[in-house]
């Protein structure tokens, strides 16, 4: 996030960065925490907002700096490749009514030890 900029913002301008896609009206969709851990030792933790839209204006980019980028059908979403977690929180984003809850504790290594979620 830039100074002063909501969550909000935020996600409108990143996405329009690294999409080249404005969206119109995102609603917050999920508020996550992480967490890694290497054994009882906490090493990170931060915080994710998920957002879901309907309406745009733009094209679509092939490429950003993070790099090449892949549209995909709702349908094929299940078989790519993610960290394990994140299969459960694109799930919801698809199929759940109203606002998530959730909190995953993974190892450094990307292994999910735990997750809880809670639909609002």
């Amino acid at each position: 996030m830039e100074p002063g900029e909501s969550v909000r913002d935020a996600c409108i301008r990143e996405y329009r960065e690294e999409t080249g896609v404005y969206l119109k009206n995102p609603s917050i969709k999920g508020i996550f925490t992480f967490i890694m851990k290497d054994g009882d030792k906490v090493l990170t933790e931060w915080m994710m907002f998920t957002f879901y839209a309907t309406e745009s204006d733009g094209i679509n980019n092939d490429v950003c700096e993070e790099g090449e980028l892949h549209w995909h059908p709702i349908d094929e979403t299940k078989e790519l490749a993610m960290a394990e977690g994140d299969h459960h929180i694109l799930e919801y984003m698809i199929h759940g009514k109203g606002i998530i809850y959730g909190t995953f504790t993974y190892t450094p290594e990307f292994k999910l030890l735990s997750y809880r979620l809670d639909p609002g």
